[in-house]
């Protein structure tokens, strides 16, 4: 059953001045997301607006925003094939727990100026 549907859009320039100013993406991505996005060279500030927008998208998904999260609890990472997908930890796992989630999926897509993320949360729970 689907628990959650999220979307978040992210302006890159967003993610230029925040690169521009000390720590700043430290506080808000995992060590190792921060070192996967910014490896991309020329693609990096893509990749970190895509990243957040996922976070963004995965709060909008919970129902509740991101109140209580810490957004280095939410990873953004690709899986063998490329494909993205979401790994959490404490304050956002225990947020998913709450709601029983058993899946998240996630799409990420990316042009020019705007990178998008959507984020559905499935859960075993039945409707009730």
């Amino acid at each position: 059953m689907i628990a959650g549907i999220g979307v978040d859009v992210v302006h890159v320039s967003r993610m230029e001045k925040w690169r521009k100013t000390p720590g700043l993406l430290e506080r808000f991505f995992h060590p190792n997301e921060l070192s996967d996005a910014l490896s991309r060279g020329g693609g990096a500030n893509l990749s970190l607006a895509a990243r957040f927008a996922a976070k963004e998208a995965l709060g909008k998904a919970l129902g509740t925003g991101l109140a209580g999260i810490v957004l280095k609890d939410i990873m953004v990472k690709n899986r063998h094939n490329g494909q993205p997908e979401i790994e959490v930890f404490g304050s956002a796992l225990r947020a998913l727990e709450k709601i029983e989630a058993s899946k998240i999926h996630l799409s990420l897509t990316h042009e020019r100026d705007n990178a998008i993320a959507m984020v559905v949360i499935e859960t075993n729970r039945r409707s009730g």
